[in-house]
């Protein structure tokens, strides 16, 4: 890589990256795993940079490192027996907000999302959080329109069994947004 395309390539990162990670936490459900993922895909993408056919659309290239750096992460019998915690908030929010129904709704809402298998998965986080048409999608996941569309009506269902069961916190925070999963 060149001093010019090294350039480009951090650039590319700086601006990129916390939507990048955005979407390998939620690939991962983890933040330190989804922030592992990224750092994987983007050493993937760096080695590659100087033959990337589409200079303008590197995002692409990156999205799809992601998504099989993930599924290769899921077929080692070794990955995900650490557990990462985080720091408690030294003091509640001032909206009033209640935190711990929060914590369920959001918890209920990462567990039915990890169930779903590594493709559906995708298709849901690509289409719902990161509000991807499905041309892109497809694009990404190196997958057929048609395919997409299959997968994200077998996510939906398998989605609102999940919360369904969790009961009725978890479903009501995944409508509350207007982005959720019920259709």
């Amino acid at each position: 890589m060149n001093a010019d395309e090294e350039r480009q390539f951090r650039e590319f990162v700086a601006a990129r990256s916390r939507s990048l990670l955005h979407t390998a936490y939620l690939l991962t459900g983890d933040w330190e795993q989804g922030r592992d993922l990224l750092q994987t895909a983007l050493a993937a993408t760096a080695r590659r940079w100087s033959k990337l056919r589409d200079r303008e659309q590197p995002e692409i290239y990156v999205r799809r490192a992601l998504y099989h750096a993930q599924v290769d992460r899921f077929r080692l019998l070794s990955w995900g027996r650490e557990t990462v915690t985080d720091t408690v908030p030294d003091r509640p929010s001032a909206q009033g907000t209640d935190w711990a129904e929060t914590v369920v709704q959001r918890q209920d809402i990462m567990a039915a999302l990890r169930r779903l298998p590594k493709r559906q998965r995708a298709v849901v986080v690509l289409r719902y959080f990161e509000d991807r048409p499905d041309a892109e999608i497809a694009t990404i996941l190196g997958v057929a329109q048609g395919t997409v569309r299959s997968q994200t009506h077998k996510a939906l269902a398998s989605l609102r069994a999940a919360l369904a069961e969790a009961g009725p916190s978890a479903a009501s925070s995944s409508t509350a947004s207007g982005r959720g999963f019920v259709a």
